[in-house]
């Protein structure tokens, strides 16, 4: 009897946010579902892992009958600790998120959503993260989790390449106005911050991160383009940090120590 696919499901919201529930509920049906999620907030983490303190794992009912673990670390613990720990095999797919706002072009770097899935990918399993274009708390998670079924079952039959994962990225629109799934790039933009600087009441200064996203990239093939026109981002992302295109240029160079 051929088992059914594995399913590890993780987020970087923490184990009871709105989105991880839909995203639950979004793949049930297409395998075994384990959950393995942060015990509280954790986003803008990056890929950050814990070192310098113990990791506590411990088991939820909040999914029941469905297995589900939180953890103190971050949202690559999750992954690191579920594959050594939870798991009795490799998972068949991750699936990360669904975030609340989005993790589109240079936010991935930032994303504890998308570092999940990076984290899958490492492991070698066939990953991908999802993010909605909505902070709100009560974000209307419908048309997401369509998607990321969608987006899941295609994984699950078809597989991703060697060291790829999927950033998903759903503007925030009702479902009469969503213009379908675009396969894109990620745009080239970033953003432009600001500290603001404040009194605490000893006088001493403090400062709130702030500022605005700017995007530089006009091209009608990015993630940016897409979202801003209706449309959900699916971008293939890898972990291969190296730069192939400079590599002739960087040859030319003499350097001696």
């Amino acid at each position: 009897m051929t088992e059914k696919p594995l399913i590890l499901v993780t987020n970087d919201d923490g184990i009871g946010a709105p989105g991880i529930k839909a995203l639950i509920a979004a793949v049930q049906h297409l395998g075994e579902v384990v959950i393995v999620a942060p015990d509280s907030p954790q986003s803008a983490m990056g890929h950050a892992v814990t070192i310098s303190k113990p990791l506590r794992l411990e088991k939820s009912n909040l999914y029941e009958p469905l297995t589900a673990y939180q953890c103190s670390g971050t949202p690559a613990d999750c992954v690191k600790i579920a594959v050594d720990k939870v798991l009795h095999r490799k998972p068949d797919l991750l699936v990360s998120g669904i975030n609340h706002g989005s993790n589109s072009s240079i936010n991935i770097l930032y994303s504890g959503t998308m570092s999940a899935a990076v984290e899958g990918g490492i492991e070698g399993i066939p990953s991908v993260g999802f993010s909605l274009c909505d902070f709100s708390i009560d974000a209307d998670f419908s048309l997401a989790a369509k998607i990321a079924s969608n987006v899941a079952e295609n994984i699950l039959t078809n597989g991703l390449p060697q060291g790829v994962l999927l950033n998903v990225n759903i503007p925030k629109l009702e479902a009469t106005e969503f213009k379908g799934v675009k396969i894109c790039r990620q745009a080239w933009a970033k953003w432009e911050e600001d500290f603001d600087e404040r009194k605490d009441p000893n006088g001493k200064s403090y400062y709130w991160l702030t500022g605005k996203f700017v995007n530089f990239d006009k091209g009608e093939d990015t993630d940016e383009w897409a979202l801003t026109n209706g449309y959900a981002s699916v971008v293939p992302v890898h972990f291969d940090l190296t730069a192939h295109s400079a590599l002739s240029y960087l040859h030319q160079w003499t350097i001696n120590p």
